[in-house]
């Protein structure tokens, strides 16, 4: 059976500093495994420090995956705009590299007034080059996951993914379940939907697809336009249980980051329901 690890999305609060070294001795202290390294508001490490702290998390079997910057849109109607959007995204996967992180994600683009087609079309083409640009580099080890968004005014729907991974060796989504169900406004939340969702990666990517996971979930408040902000778990709508089912049903293994307010809290929570959840209803 694959393995399926869970962490935090950033140092833990509970951690005694905000340091990547802090979070990760915290995160064995609390029985996880796992943490997302936020660069959400630009690359801010150095190589030395990027290794450091690595060394520190495979010793400590502690796994690592990266968010790239918020700002960050391959749509953007302005040159210099998606041009800083490409370079955010390579100073990610070089970041990653040195830290051995596994996976890289993002929040791709924007629709603006762009028909999906053209979207998808510029959004391909762009990370194509980001793959060739890092593989040129010797980086072919960090999988580049753009994420499920959580509206519809963004890139990034399930069949966005899933055709983008289709056409791009390489390439693998990172499944947001929360966002997902906001981005929807208030469906995909039952296991027989969840288990579609993970059927439909089976289907498009194949197993591997489903062993190497990168997903994101938390506690979500949503409108009718999407996501608005995160929420602790059980404050929230979210059937966290019914979603724990399926990932056993499926036996899905990879990373599954935390991002609620309560971070480690609701990460161990999430682990603990998975330990104790059945496969099927």
């Amino acid at each position: 059976m694959a393995e399926l690890r869970f962490g935090t999305g950033g140092v833990p609060l509970s951690a005694k500093d905000r340091s990547l070294e802090a979070g990760i001795r915290r995160l064995v202290e609390l029985e996880l495994d796992h943490m997302e390294v936020e660069f959400v508001h630009g690359v801010r490490i150095s190589q030395a420090a990027a290794e450091k702290a690595g060394a520190l998390a495979r010793e400590s079997g502690i796994s690592l995956t990266c968010h790239g910057p918020y700002y960050i849109n391959l749509n953007s109607e302005e040159p210099d705009k998606r041009e800083a959007s490409v370079r955010r995204i390579l100073e990610t996967g070089r970041a990653a590299y040195w830290l051995g992180a596994r996976s890289i994600t993002f929040h791709p683009a924007f629709m603006l007034k762009n028909s999906e087609a053209e979207v998808h079309a510029v959004v391909r083409d762009a990370l194509r080059n980001i793959l060739d640009t890092l593989a040129a580099e010797g980086i072919t080890d960090v999988r580049v996951s753009p994420e499920l968004t959580g509206k519809e005014s963004q890139f990034g729907s399930l069949r966005h993914l899933l055709a983008l991974a289709a056409e791009v060796p390489g390439l693998r989504p990172c499944i947001d379940f929360s966002h997902y169900h906001a981005r929807t406004g208030g469906k995909q939340n039952t296991y027989e939907e969840f288990c579609a969702t993970l059927e439909a990666i089976r289907s498009s990517l194949g197993r591997e697809a489903l062993e190497h996971l990168h997903m994101h979930v938390s506690g979500i408040n949503y409108t009718a336009k999407g996501e608005r902000n995160h929420l602790i778990l059980k404050e929230s709508d979210l059937e966290y249980v019914a979603l724990m089912r399926a990932l056993r049903e499926f036996e899905v293994g990879g990373w599954l980051v935390c991002e609620s307010p309560n971070l480690e809290d609701d990460a161990r929570l999430l682990k603990d329901t998975w330990l104790a959840a059945p496969a099927g209803k």
